[in-house]
């Protein structure tokens, strides 16, 4: 991978576990925890503030399924620890770490006893999950916390204002209006000219990560027995062309990378479940980021995705990018020589390498220190591996750069776009047949002080009343076959076909 710029200072190189001692607690079918196939603890050294210590130590946790003794605690729980619902957004603001408080000064020794006791409560985080009806509630759920979001307070409108000032402004008055911490909760689309679907709920209730309940490892309902009718759209071999004539032009060096979709259209005779959808969803991945959210009249936004764009909490920033993939096998030693072969596959290699370079350059203008690995990690869900690399930095003027401004600065990364961004682009325009809504676009959460968590919008799918649009996409470079990745987005599909009950 390339160097680092003189600008930021990088740790030393990760040193890799092999791959059998990864699989070490594992027999097939995959379980659906992600791993990373490093020494665990090792993205946390230099852990110096709240933020830093809960969102390094839950990429670590993500990745090789270790439960910390320290955890992200949201603020508003009750005396015994069980979640708090309040008509309005309550407390020190969401997710605060439990550690030394003394170290982060007398405020937050004071946040940390109020909300230390939601810790190690069993049930937290499932009731939350339990509790979202769909409609008008929002549900994010990620390695730090879990949200469940009620109503509607105010709509972060859409003008030709910036989206982060935009935030900042909804927020503000939604403060002066009401007391409590309002948050933002929602997303934003692929096209960033296009509307977002951001709001200020009426109501939140705040509990630690999915992954530390116990609960969560209750399995979900069956899917009713459905006859799904089901649509590629485009066709698998259409898909294919567009990537051979993609492959065509970055061989004459027209671009560098382009990321291509396709979807899948599913119809059912009956109308959705969507709350059962999103408990299967989350009980399969409990470690990674599962949402659901309203996105206009009748439609709903659902998904469980692998990666973190940003996130912020005071002065220090995480980033997860995650680009180069492999599908996951039943079979172990399959799945550990595919693990493998993606840890030493120059294609996969020189993909993340790319995006890694964007996201670099994208947040150094806003960082006093930025460490990036030099070389990238594996980290796993239920269907695929992928290649990660947890960059954290030191941000120079927090004042200035909330989470979301950050998101901006990187969105969209050419994980989910290309390079160079304008002619990635103007490629997915003329190759792809469908809008891309807000698959590709990011999701997530960001209170008034400017801290928050987005997540990239994929293993996504929009659903109404009872139809399903399903996603996903492959990074395609000059050494790419039309085969490779339709098989890729192929299975891909396979984290939402099996939360409907359509990969029978």
């Amino acid at each position: 991978m390339p160097g680092h710029r003189t600008a930021v200072h990088s740790p030393a190189p990760s040193h890799r576990l092999t791959i059998a001692q990864a699989h070490r607690r594992d027999s097939p079918p995959p379980p659906p925890t992600q791993t990373r196939l490093h020494e665990a603890g090792e993205q946390e050294q230099q852990v110096t503030t709240a933020h830093d210590a809960a969102a390094t130590e839950a990429a670590g946790r993500r990745q090789t399924g270790t439960v910390p003794t320290t955890a992200a605690v949201p603020p508003g729980t009750g005396p015994a620890g069980t979640p708090a619902t309040s008509p309005a957004p309550a407390g020190p603001g969401p997710g605060r770490a439990v550690g030394p408080a003394a170290a982060r000064g007398p405020r937050a020794a004071a946040d940390t006893a109020r909300t230390a006791p939601a810790s190690g409560v069993v049930g937290a985080a499932t009731a939350l999950l339990d509790a979202y009806a769909g409609g008008d509630s929002r549900f994010f759920a990620s390695p730090t916390r879990t949200l469940l979001a009620r109503g509607t307070r105010a709509v972060v409108p859409h003008d030709e204002r910036p989206l982060p000032l935009r935030v900042t402004e909804t927020l503000r008055a939604a403060r002066a209006a009401a007391a409590g911490s309002p948050v933002v909760v929602g997303a934003v689309p692929f096209d960033h000219t296009a509307p977002a679907a951001l709001t200020v709920p009426a109501g939140t209730s705040w509990a630690p990560p999915l992954a530390e309940d116990p609960l969560v490892a209750l399995p979900a309902a069956t899917p009713a027995a459905t006859a799904w009718e089901v649509t590629p759209v485009p066709a698998p071999e259409v898909y294919g062309a567009a990537v051979t004539e993609a492959v065509r032009r970055m061989r004459r060096e027209e671009f560098g990378k382009v990321v291509l979709a396709r979807t899948l259209e599913l119809e059912s005779p009956r109308p959705l479940d969507i709350p059962a959808m999103l408990q299967r969803l989350a009980r399969r991945d409990p470690s990674g980021y599962t949402f659901a959210l309203p996105t206009g009249p009748g439609r709903t936004l659902l998904g469980a995705s692998p990666e973190l764009l940003v996130s912020r909490r005071g002065g220090r920033l995480v980033a997860n990018p995650l680009a180069g993939s492999a599908p996951r096998s039943t079979d172990l030693a399959e799945d550990v020589r595919r693990a493998a072969a993606l840890l030493e596959s120059p294609k996969d290699l020189h993909e993340h390498a790319v995006v890694v370079d964007a996201v670099r350059e994208a947040l150094a203008p806003y960082c006093t220190a930025l460490e990036v690995p030099e070389r990238p990690t594996l980290v796993r869900t239920a269907a695929m591996w992928h290649l990660s690399t947890t960059v954290t930095g030191e941000i120079r003027d927090p004042a200035a750069a909330s989470a979301l401004e950050l998101a901006c600065a990187l969105h969209p990364t050419p994980a989910v776009c290309g390079t160079p961004t304008d002619t990635a682009r103007d490629v997915i325009a003329e190759l792809e047949p469908f809008d891309r809504g807000f698959f590709t676009g990011v999701v997530g959460w960001q209170d008034a002080a400017g801290d928050g968590e987005w997540v990239v919008t994929i293993r996504c799918a929009e659903a109404e009343e009872r139809s399903l649009r399903l996603y996903a996409g492959a990074g395609v470079v000059a050494a790419s076959s039309a085969q490779a990745e339709t098989d890729e987005t192929a299975a891909k599909f396979r984290t939402f076909l099996h939360a409907v009950g359509a990969d029978q």
